[in-house]
């Protein structure tokens, strides 16, 4: 057989196998890789960390299993910058079946910082730092009923706490006291945030979403409605390389080690459809 014959009639058993190696090696023998942070999540990090000790932000976990592995790094990226700066933060969920991986998402990360904590100050309190809203249906009440009072939509927290006698919500009445909202979904929530939050109220909006959402969401960062946008896998990678580089906060970063897959993978259909072309055009010159 010739090469070009060769080039042409790789056996696809041998490229399957190539791309699960590329894939799941990265995976098995995790290490992270760095990415440059772009415009758009440089944003949504400064939105973010421009919160000031009056206000609180509010994270809403609204995304389900099937996104989970986009997702969830980008809730757990931003958990650790709020935790690491004491921004007071507020999280829910707009439909019920989200409520156990926000919950997963929260004591993760409250572990991680407590487990290193010397102090009552250093640790992370429930009530003072944070409080889990947990779930209000259906979803334009709460959207709508926490420009007028918050306490009032979520009058107990998910573990049953009265919301307004917890020492956080002292000053945290409604969307006034908040500085931004980050809605984490693969569905057309963050709209209805900006319908409802942001055009009654003037809530600013920031989104986390998967990859293929993301050409609905630009052109509402593009517009300024949304202040800040994490898209896909490369959008978390990029939060937790800022997190990590400005403020020394160390963790697991799944998001940036999952990239060096995305990436050979990428590499290997690249490198294929080039052997691809090779043969092709050698086998037209011998026409």
């Amino acid at each position: 057989m010739k090469l070009y014959e060769r080039l042409m009639t790789i056996d696809r058993r041998i490229i399957y196998a190539i791309l699960l190696a590329v894939v799941t090696l990265p995976l098995v023998f995790p290490s992270v890789l760095e990415v440059t942070p772009m415009t758009p999540v440089e944003k949504l990090f400064t939105a973010v960390d421009k919160t000031t000790d009056d206000k609180a932000l509010i994270l809403d976990c609204s995304y389900s299993p099937q996104i989970k592995a986009e997702v969830e790094p980008m809730a757990i990226a931003v958990l650790r910058h709020a935790f690491q700066t004491r921004k007071k933060i507020l999280v829910l969920s707009l439909y019920v079946e989200m409520i156990g991986l926000a919950t997963r998402a929260i004591n993760q990360v409250v572990e991680e910082f407590n487990i290193s904590a010397q102090t009552y100050e250093d640790s992370i309190i429930y009530g003072r730092d944070y409080v889990f809203l947990g779930w209000q249906p259906p979803p334009i009440v709460p959207m709508l009923g926490m420009g007028e009072s918050i306490a009032n939509i979520y009058v107990v927290d998910y573990y049953g706490n009265q919301t307004d006698t917890l020492h956080m919500m002292e000053k945290i009445r409604n969307y006034n006291d908040i500085s931004i909202l980050v809605a984490l979904s693969g569905s057309r929530i963050p709209i209805s945030w900006v319908a409802y939050a942001q055009n009654r109220y003037g809530l600013q909006v920031g989104v986390g979403c998967t990859a293929v959402s993301g050409a609905d969401f630009y052109p509402y960062y593009q517009t300024g409605q949304f202040t800040g946008l994490m898209v896909g896998m490369k959008g978390a990678a990029e939060y937790e390389e800022l997190v990590e580089t400005n403020y020394g906060v160390k963790g697991r970063r799944v998001a940036s080690e999952a990239m060096l897959s995305l990436t050979y993978a990428h590499l290997a259909i690249m490198l294929f459809i080039v052997i691809g072309n090779i043969g092709f055009f050698l086998h037209r010159r011998k026409k």
